[in-house]
């Protein structure tokens, strides 16, 4: 891409609280890899608290409700970059999944990498090393319907 194109997103409705967007892409990484489920079906991510579902094919254990937990703030403790990369909707195909890309999504994408560990397109705002995360806690669960929720916050 031309340093001096001019790059062209779609407007964001809305200001994230950095640390918590940032840990719902390790979040949905972290599920992805564990039980090779979509990354999160819906979310809402707040300071407070935040909510993903996931669709599962069973209910996950504590033992791996424990393992997710942990798993997440390993990566956030591992101190990973928070890098941004533009390229265009074709390139970002052959990195990420763009099945929940809008239709009038803009023709370059902004692709967010936390370190090796995850890679999703996004135009939301991010901590730039995810030892800027704090600490990741889940809060509740439940399950029905094949959608696992998961209610959780980051404790700064």
């Amino acid at each position: 891409m031309d340093i001096m194109e001019e790059i062209v997103l779609n407007a964001h409705n809305k200001a994230e609280y950095e640390p918590a967007h940032t840990a719902e892409h390790i979040l949905n990484a972290t599920m992805v890899k564990m039980f090779g489920c979509p990354r999160s079906r819906n979310a809402h991510v707040e300071r407070k608290k935040s909510k993903c579902d996931y669709i599962l094919e069973a209910e996950p254990t504590a033992e791996q409700v424990a393992m997710v937990e942990a798993k997440v703030n390993e990566v956030v403790a591992a101190g990973l970059d928070v890098t941004i990369d533009f390229v265009s909707r074709e390139e970002a195909a052959a990195i990420v999944d763009l099945s929940k890309l809008p239709e009038d999504a803009s023709q370059t994408l902004r692709i967010v990498r936390i370190g090796d560990y995850d890679a999703c397109a996004c135009i939301g705002a991010h901590v730039t090393n995810t030892r800027e995360v704090g600490t990741f806690r889940i809060i509740s669960h439940s399950f029905a319907d094949g959608i696992w929720r998961l209610r959780w916050k980051v404790i700064q």
